[in-house]
């Protein structure tokens, strides 16, 4: 059965009209021509204001939280029943694309605004959650905001500086929070029913398999490494192969034991992104090379295997080519199962929307995986052309959008009452 043949479940949200505010959202960017939108700035006020006015046009409830998170409520029937929460974030990386996070808030309202449009109230209240500070791009402070609302707020962060000096207390105060408030942010188990977002795949999967729409089984963990190795540098054309001490050659090998490790354990994933070579010199042997290694699993115990393999076979080839090696631990997230129950019952809203059940993890971080600290947590992704993410090259189609908004609304309308 294609989409274009399914009865409607309930009014459709239009995806042009989710588009259309997308596009609004992203005008509002610290860079002309591009978007980056940081936190507790001016664009970041101006991102919440638009999008405050969103949620009262929704006929929400509307308050910025002591961590400078955009909330929008909607009552439930019985008032002191928990609240769902939806949301994303509406920060970006430097050069973003358009959609990461900014979709999760806009079609979260868009689906609130259908429910009332038609009169129709939920057991459990509502609520929609612009988040500040997923990306982490002005003080290094990924899920600030959602971390915040979850209870885990690291009060260090506050001494955390940005390019030009400012520290992340003072750019709250600026902004016209009260870093000493911050914990208000924060919300007790019992007030929820749980937490759903919806977010691009940010990956080729969805795409290759010609499905619009998937559901998430897992946050993948991450373990980032600065990994240093030291031979000799030499004249390149006067020292022979087989006295060379070379650590760029040391390096390449790595990166091959790297990726033969992630290929035989997949879905493990495992990126070297930064490489630098000194002395950096054209006709001069390598004498020392420093690089990242970035492992991802969404479960850690397999995570835990490949990098034990990973350092294993990096010893190993330092001592054959006689270079030293050094392995600094710089970053350990651990993974974020989402809950069985609000997985399944995803699943079943993608099913009777029409489209078939695709299960797969994510390997970017999302905010579900700090609010997981505090409720249950599902994702639904959307797909987005060839999987470009963090890169004004992202994309989706109007069409995807709709469908996203579909099975987003599917899974609210049918909230259950008992959960877990």
């Amino acid at each position: 059965m294609t989409s274009a043949e399914l009865q409607p479940l309930a009014p459709e949200i239009s995806g042009a009209a989710i588009m259309a505010r997308l596009d609004r959202l992203a005008a509002i960017t610290e860079t002309p021509g591009g978007l980056t939108r940081r936190s507790f700035t001016a664009e970041h006020r101006a991102a919440n204001d638009l999008v405050a006015g969103w949620m009262a046009e929704a006929g929400m409830a509307v308050r910025e939280d002591a961590i400078g998170n955009v909330v929008g409520r909607t009552e439930g029937t019985e008032l002191a029943a928990p609240a769902l929460l939806l949301g994303s974030h509406l920060d970006s990386v430097v050069d973003a694309g358009r959609y990461d996070g900014m979709l999760g808030v806009v079609t979260a309202i868009a689906c609130v605004q259908s429910l009332a449009a038609r009169g129709r109230r939920l057991p459990v209240a509502v609520e929609v959650i612009g988040f500040c500070d997923e990306e982490g791009a002005r003080f290094q402070s990924t899920y600030l905001g959602s971390r915040a609302v979850a209870g885990g707020f690291d009060a260090v962060l506050l001494e955390r500086r940005d390019a030009g000096g400012t520290s992340l207390a003072e750019a709250m105060a600026a902004f016209g929070l009260d870093p000493a408030r911050i914990g208000e942010a924060a919300r007790r188990p019992e007030e929820l029913a749980g937490y759903l977002e919806l977010h691009i795949e940010q990956g080729p999967v969805l795409e290759d398999e010609g499905l619009p729409v998937g559901v998430v089984s897992a946050i993948a963990g991450q373990s980032r490494l600065a990994v240093t190795l030291r031979g000799e540098a030499g004249h390149a054309g006067t020292v022979p192969m087989g006295l060379r001490r070379d650590a760029l050659a040391g390096a390449a090998a790595c990166l091959l034991a790297l990726e033969a490790a992630c290929r035989a354990h997949p879905p493990a994933v495992g990126t070297v992104g930064r490489l630098h070579a000194s002395p950096d010199a054209p006709n001069v042997i390598p004498g020392e090379v420093v690089f990242t290694l970035d492992l991802r699993a969404p479960e850690d115990a397999l995570r835990a295997t490949v990098l034990a393999e990973v350092r294993d076979a990096f010893e190993r080839l330092a001592r054959e080519r006689g270079l030293a090696l050094e392995i600094e631990t710089v970053h350990e997230a651990g993974s974020v199962a989402c809950a069985g129950w609000l997985r399944d019952h995803v699943a079943a809203a993608v099913a009777r929307c029409g489209w078939p059940v695709r299960i797969l993890p994510s390997g970017a971080g999302h905010d579900a995986a700090a609010m997981a600290g505090v409720t249950d947590v599902g994702m639904v992704f959307l797909r987005c052309e060839r999987g470009i993410s963090h890169n004004p090259a992202e994309a989706i189609t109007e069409a995807d959008a709709a469908a996203g908004a579909r099975v987003l609304l599917e899974a609210i309308e049918t909230f259950p009452e008992t959960r877990g």
